[in-house]
């Protein structure tokens, strides 16, 4: 299996919420079950059923996150050497060439995604047309409403 790009920070956030998985919410779960098998039949007991439920889901998200960080490349974007190229894991600032706004976007793995965080994907139209750009660059992005133009002002790597 091809290995997935992930900042430092995106491991730590998936590592920390494995682990509130495992320690919090599968104990509370399996309490739930035991409380709800405490009130008779099971055959109609919908506190049961929706334990079992949250137990499934559960158990489904452990292997999930389990399963990313066994195949997660987790790269530390203060290590890089790019020589100011955008790469995964920069910053970069940005200028809209037709309204003049300046945005800072980090590229990121899909799962750390989240653009009010300034955090956008590696597989993004936007990430995909930065990658590789220097600072003065133009880059062009094929958006919904048409292409868009950005030059490149800064990349760090942060």
């Amino acid at each position: 299996m091809n290995k997935t790009p992930l900042t430092v920070a995106g491991a730590e956030k998936l590592r920390t919420e494995l682990h509130r998985l495992k320690t919090v919410e599968r104990p509370n779960v399996i309490a739930a079950i035991a409380e709800a098998r405490s009130h008779g039949d099971l055959s109609e007991n919908a506190e049961y059923e929706a334990a079992k439920d949250r137990q499934g889901f559960i158990e489904g998200r452990i292997m999930e996150v389990e399963g990313k960080l066994a195949n997660a490349q987790i790269i530390d974007p203060t290590l890089l050497d790019a020589d100011g190229r955008c790469v995964f894991g920069a910053t970069v600032e940005l200028e809209d060439m037709d309204s003049g706004q300046v945005v800072t976007y980090q590229i990121v793995g899909e799962d750390e995604a989240d653009i009010k965080d300034g955090k956008i994907s590696v597989s993004s139209p936007t990430a995909r047309a930065l990658i590789g750009k220097y600072a003065g660059d133009i880059a062009e992005v094929q958006a919904p409403g048409g292409i868009r133009e950005y030059e490149v002002i800064d990349v760090r790597y942060v």
